[in-house]
């Protein structure tokens, strides 16, 4: 352990340098027990079966030799001591499982001909393990001093991801005298490499020594892996009452780079490691001892797969079971029951939630200009209608939502900011609400609150379905292909049937005519329809403690969750023939009657009848024909 706090890190030996001079060979001992463990492991991934003749993680192996998901479950019905090994010296024992992976791909693969046409073994490349298991994660507070270089599993959200940065697992060191050359293995993780001070080259007659530190690195020779830091920020559920959310460092390498968003919920395996802070401040210099933690991930999980960005893998019975529900006559009533079902009546609010859900078809046509296929709604209307509910339901459903409230937000916030890095000095950019639920759903709470220059920023995500930024030196256009669904109170807090109903919508016609669907939710005195309503609200309020309702009412939000993916991502129904010439019809009447009657009362309609409405029409039937598959 000599010299352990000069280069940053304090590690254990790696595998790979075990065969290198140093590490385990004059420990007999320690060498024998390491091939015994390696013999295990090999055999463990050749032969441990689940059923009768199903070799999961052989299979596994063939159809994906660049990663292997080892459940810690499976390797303690295996071999009692292993999962112990693992977890407590899991820097020497997971390489060791990697070379047995490789060793067992190699000889999984048919032999090929070679140069000489001699049959030898394929070159297969490093496996990558990933570890599961279904223990329970420990909370990000309780980890400590006593859990250094040990396995830790814990949950959280990813609030930042790096860029991906290479880093070398070897790298090439040149003596700049005698042009010798060797390699040095460098340690996983956000550790670096030892460098040897003197070059072991002796000196011929006439020749100088070698100066001290005499290597220099040579980049080009090196041996690189991906490498991506991210920051774990734990769940705000098991956060403890006023306290600030604590957060941790991951670093994650090789096939795990790239795959995860920020915002993404997910539980990590990882070894819970210590690296010498960069920019450590002059108070820390002197204290050479102390040290950062951060944690290697060696597996992942996501916690909801629903919210993934990744390609959603539909089982074949699960296609087989919608398809089934698509057929049916009444699909439409059936999904429509299924939105926000704790909500009483609304039935068309109900059904616009559904068609907003499913949304259109985008279509680019033949000279770049594309139109949009999502559909944004607008409710408007008296307080207690349960507004916000519905925002929250949907909040909840889409595959992609971000839930904001009006007041609360600003343009930047909804559109994009540019922000500072604070190492690098340079100006970088941050995606906003509008950006960040791009395919998606963006509820905002309170529309009516909103100050008008902030509203704006929001007009162009809405038709043009693009943002564009001119600041700081950066010009770009994002993309924010998005739905909105938004709630605004009328501007006397109540809906007054005594004014007119343009004032009533306190919103300019710009806005207005970009939504597609305009609600006005009235609270409606009436002796029946209360009593109906107070006794669904009561019946709530009592069953809401049963416990066995909820696994099912999860079940089912899930289950619309899938089908809404399914149905997005299989689904682009285009207009017919006969409905295109119906709804040129209807239009070109509606335009008229709308025409007659401002000649007649001498005042516009509050709300305009445009081309937008007729693109509104095209998308709600697109929606619905997306529900029928």
């Amino acid at each position: 352990m000599s010299g352990w706090d000069e280069g940053g890190v304090y590690y254990s030996d790696q595998a790979h340098s075990w065969r290198d001079g140093r590490g385990g060979t004059d420990d007999p001992e320690a060498a024998a027990s390491r091939h015994s463990v390696l013999q295990k492991l090999k055999e463990f991934i050749r032969g441990f079966e689940t059923d009768k003749n199903v070799f999961p993680y052989r299979e596994s192996l063939v159809h994906n030799p660049k990663s292997l998901l080892v459940d810690m479950e499976d390797l303690d019905a295996f071999d009692p001591d292993l999962p112990s090994k693992l977890r407590s010296a899991p820097a020497d024992y997971l390489p060791l499982f990697e070379t047995a992976a490789a060793e067992v791909l190699v000889s999984l693969r048919s032999k090929v001909a070679g140069e000489t046409g001699e049959m030898e073994d394929p070159v297969t490349g490093d496996v990558q393990v990933l570890l599961t298991s279904r223990e329970d994660p420990v909370s990000m507070r309780f980890l400590g001093a006593q859990y250094i270089s040990k396995l830790v599993k814990i949950a959280g959200i990813i609030i930042a991801a790096s860029r991906t940065k290479a880093k070398a697992t070897y790298v090439t060191l040149i003596c700049k005298n005698c042009k010798n050359t060797r390699q040095v293995p460098c340690r996983p993780g956000l550790g670096g490499a030892i460098v040897p001070r003197s070059c072991d080259h002796t000196p011929q007659a006439g020749e100088e020594a070698c100066p001290l530190d005499p290597w220099i690195i040579v980049p080009d020779k090196s041996k690189y892996v991906d490498q991506q830091t991210l920051k774990l920020q734990e769940n705000p559920e098991d956060v403890p009452t006023g306290e600030l959310p604590r957060n941790i460092l991951l670093s994650v390498d090789r096939h795990l780079v790239q795959t995860i968003v920020p915002g993404t919920r997910l539980t990590i395996m990882g070894i819970y490691s210590i690296y010498q802070a960069a920019n450590s401040t002059a108070s820390h210099k002197g204290a050479v001892a102390v040290r950062q933690p951060y944690i290697r991930v060696v597996g992942i999980e996501e916690a909801n797969e629903a919210n993934s960005r990744g390609p959603a893998a539909f089982m074949p019975e699960e296609i087989e079971e919608f398809k089934k529900f698509a057929a049916e006559p009444d699909v439409y009533k059936n999904i429509c029951s299924k939105v926000a079902p704790s909500i009483f009546g609304h039935d068309d609010v109900k059904k616009a939630v559904a068609c907003l859900l499913f949304g259109g078809s985008r279509k680019s046509l033949p000279d770049g200009v594309k139109l949009r296929g999502d559909i944004n709604v607008l409710l408007l209307g008296d307080p207690s209608t349960a507004k916000s509910q519905f925002l929250k339901f949907v909040e909840k459903t889409a595959p992609v939502a971000v839930y904001t409230s009006g007041k609360g937000s600003s343009a930047a916030g909804l559109t994009a900011s540019v922000i500072r890095d604070n190492s690098s000095r340079e100006f970088y950019l941050e995606g906003g609400a509008m950006v960040l639920a791009d395919g998606g759903v963006v509820c905002i709470d309170e529309f009516d609150k909103m100050r008008p220059e902030d509203r704006v920023a929001i007009h162009e995500a809405m038709e043009q379905q693009t943002i564009s930024i001119a600041k700081a030196g950066i010009t770009t256009v994002l993309n924010s292909r998005t739905s909105v669904l938004a709630a605004a109170n009328p501007p006397s807090g109540r809906y007054d049937d005594l004014k007119t109903a343009q004032d009533n919508i306190d919103l300019q016609t710009t806005i207005l005519s970009r939504f597609d669907l305009i609600f006005i939710v009235k609270d409606v005195r009436m002796y029946s329809q209360d009593k109906i309503i107070a006794s669904h609200i009561i019946k709530l309020h009592a069953s809401a403690g049963l416990a066995s309702s909820d696994s099912k009412v999860s079940k089912e939000e899930n289950w619309l969750k899938r089908y809404l993916q399914y149905c997005r991502t299989e689904c682009h129904p285009r207009l017919s023939e006969s409905a295109s010439t119906l709804l040129q019809n209807n239009y070109v009447k509606i335009r008229q009657d709308m025409r007659l009657q401002a000649n007649e009362t001498g005042e516009a309609a509050a709300i305009p009848i445009t081309v937008r409405q007729l693109e509104a029409i095209v998308r709600l039937s697109e929606a619905l024909a997306k529900m029928k598959l």
